[in-house]
């Protein structure tokens, strides 16, 4: 990773090559692993920096022939240019038909990123199809390859607060059938690393975040437009998008059967009232909160994450400085707020 962080993040091009670059870890770790890296579900908003970081890690590991291929259905053809541009090939695909998923090409490394969440409510049969069919599909169509597959840590429910997050040992209480299709989508991965020896690597994530989406822009965006900034889920987790992609590449050398869990997730348990409160400083806004914060909240718990893949390189302090920064510029946003402040599950 850089030695020396950008006091801010000037553009949109500067983001997206801070976002893939490969830190020391994930360079040996795609040295060490064999062949053709494959990403499912790569349009979204991680997918593109993480296949770029793929290529990037490769070629620093010295395997420029490694074919990097991003799969998607790619609703935007500039998303898919611009992977292009980063020499990641792309390919256009349907999941959920198989004769789609049988055609696409072999490879000993997948990442699962499909998956569905926002929109769920209303249309739960899809929900499930996606998040605890297809990971059946894909485990069948790639029964020896190393597995990745994201998940969240909205599986774990409601933790205390002063319990600062839940570890991977802990219980599963998901809230809504987001939560329990992600509790499916989990154990569909895990009979079949077990069942067929398919290893894997289940990277439960709790909140990504960079310029243009995650649970800190959507207070910051609250803040600077004068809205009220819920306290109802009272506090959160963030970690930087490039430390997630980095973290990912290297959990691939970590899959097994049966699989490796692991929180991928900023160390601090963050207090909204506190986050909001540095943003309307920055921003030079009054600061207007609404609610009273709840004893629990969904809160995921690092350390193994640190033990393995080590800190995350940029800490809460330096996102919600870039962050302000790139807000009160009018940086580009997507307009996909996280809904962290909601408690019911209901997506």
């Amino acid at each position: 990773m850089t030695s020396r962080l950008p006091q801010f993040i000037g553009s949109v091009d500067e983001l997206e090559t801070l976002l893939s670059e490969p830190s020391p870890g994930t360079v040996r770790a795609l040295e060490s692993l064999p062949g053709d890296v494959l990403l499912l579900g790569a349009g979204g908003k991680m997918g593109p920096t993480l296949a770029r970081m793929a290529r990037r890690a490769s070629d620093l590991a010295g395997n420029n022939s490694r074919r990097i291929i991003a799969v998607s259905r790619f609703s935007s053809a500039q998303c898919e240019q611009r992977i292009n541009s980063w020499n990641v090939e792309t390919i256009r695909s349907e999941l959920l038909d198989r004769r789609a998923l049988a055609s696409l090409p072999d490879a000993p490394s997948v990442i699962y990123m499909a998956g569905m969440k926002f929109g769920s409510t209303g249309n739960e049969s899809l929900t499930w199809a996606m998040n605890s069919y297809l990971p059946g599909l894909v485990s069948e169509r790639y029964p020896t390859s190393r597995i990745a597959a994201f998940s969240t840590g909205n599986v774990y429910g409601l933790c205390p607060v002063r319990k600062r997050g839940c570890d991977e040992n802990s219980p599963l209480h998901p809230v809504g059938e987001y939560a329990m299709s992600c509790v499916g989508r989990e154990r569909i991965f895990e009979h079949f690393s077990r069942s067929s020896g398919t290893r894997v690597a289940i990277l439960r994530l709790n909140y990504a975040t960079e310029m243009r989406y995650g649970a800190l822009v959507d207070i910051a965006q609250k803040a600077f437009s004068g809205q009220p900034i819920p306290l109802r889920m009272g506090y959160l987790n963030a970690i930087w998008q490039g430390d997630a992609n980095n973290m990912c590449l290297q959990a691939l050398a970590q899959a097994s059967s049966p699989p490796f869990v692991v929180n991928i997730a900023g160390l601090e348990v963050l207090s909204v009232r506190r986050v909001a409160g540095e943003f309307a400083a920055r921003l030079e806004r009054p600061l207007r909160l609404e609610g009273t914060e709840s004893p629990d909240a969904l809160l995921s718990d690092a350390g193994k994450c640190c033990e393995f893949f080590g800190r995350p390189s940029v800490d809460e302090t330096q996102l919600i400085d870039w962050i302000a920064n790139w807000i009160g510029r009018g940086g580009e946003t997507w307009s996909k707020p996280t809904h962290f402040e909601d408690r019911t599950g209901s997506f």
